[in-house]
């Protein structure tokens, strides 16, 4: 089983989010600022030892590849923000490619949506909109694509190197788009792409040209599959609370079904609490504890196996930390979440 970790490139300064954020802005400032919302809440979520690291020091990134090794983890998805040629928080990235170090199997994620002021990729009080253009457009995407499917570190299924789509449905003409990367990536000499679209919170509409789907958990369970308040996204109460229990019954005990008979990949997620971001409006996961994690992972690790024929299976996120969904070591867990992965990597190997 080899379990691939999203991975958020936010924990460095760039001039757009000192404009729009204020200077010195990175993901931490959210999370240091966080305050608790009721008796117990484990607000703010601080790392161990004061680890408040900045991606552009290749000495953090290969501490991050060292430990998630370790404890199990195939590799990174790094997210990858692209806007009509635009790169956003491309650093860390481009120093990995650059660099080549270090020697972690990755892969990315492309999060096509807007930014906005809300954080949820919506219409509303947008910072940069998302904008796809035509084949010139996507020349200049694939081109700089490339270089990291070249990559010998990029992870591949059917020899194609893996490319994630968070929302394809925003993009008109999706399906064009694949098969014109498809083609220069024959042209390149690769066997293809293996594209992956994300099965998430928000509607699905059926695209084409996709080689399979990965549920990203928990938004694609709350939205879709949550049986016991399947309206509780669009609850008036705030905050929005959310049982951890209740979640990981649905995600262990679904059956994955694709209406184009694609094979579904797994998601597995740490926690969720995005109060960091959202304040009083923030949805809270209540009951999460390491142990019921490396249970429900264990589980997921079987039906991965033996349902989904699934050699992958991916878990939001390694460092989440605005949203309270991560796997490296905080003040209060210290490495347990860590080590629970290990122990369920281990019980099934």
């Amino acid at each position: 089983m080899k379990i691939i970790a999203f991975y958020l490139p936010q924990f460095h300064r760039i001039p757009e989010n000192d404009q729009w954020w204020g200077e010195g802005f990175t993901e931490w400032t959210n999370t240091r600022r966080a305050q608790p919302l009721f008796h117990r809440h484990y607000q703010p979520r601080e790392p161990l030892n004061n680890y408040y690291y900045n991606l552009t020091d290749p000495t953090t990134r290969r501490w991050q590849a060292e430990i998630a090794k370790k404890y199990g983890i195939y590799g990174f998805c790094y997210y990858h923000y692209w806007f009509k040629g635009k790169q956003l928080l491309e650093r860390p990235f481009n120093e990995v490619l650059r660099l080549g170090e270090p020697d972690f199997p990755f892969c990315l994620s492309w999060a096509n949506e807007s930014w906005t002021r809300t954080w949820d990729g919506g219409n509303n009080d947008i910072l940069i909109g998302q904008e796809y253009g035509h084949r010139e457009d996507w020349k200049k995407h694939f081109d700089y694509l490339l270089k990291a499917f070249l990559d010998n570190r990029y992870i591949r299924i059917n020899n194609k190197p893996v490319f994630l789509i968070y929302r394809p449905e925003l993009i008109q003409h999706c399906e064009e788009m694949l098969n014109f990367w498809n083609d220069l990536a024959k042209e390149a000499g690769l066997d293809g792409i293996y594209f992956i679209r994300t099965l998430n919170g928000f509607p699905y509409v059926e695209k084409n040209g996709f080689d399979a789907s990965v549920e990203f958990e928990p938004m694609y369970t709350l939205r879709h599959d949550y049986l016991p308040n399947p309206h509780i996204l669009d609850s008036p109460y705030r905050p929005m609370f959310a049982d951890y229990d209740a979640t990981w019954d649905r995600i262990v005990s679904r059956v994955p079904q694709d209406k184009n008979n694609n094979p579904i990949i797994p998601g597995a997620f740490v926690d969720w609490d995005n109060t960091a971001r959202l304040k009083k409006n923030a949805l809270i996961y209540r009951g999460a504890t390491p142990e019921k994690f490396g249970k429900y992972l264990s589980v997921r690790i079987q039906r991965a196996k033996s349902i989904y024929n699934s050699n992958y299976l991916f878990i939001n996120a390694w460092n989440e930390w605005a949203e309270g969904t991560y796997l490296e070591p905080d003040k209060r867990y210290g490495f347990r979440y860590l080590e629970e992965v290990k122990k369920a990597v281990e019980e099934n190997s």
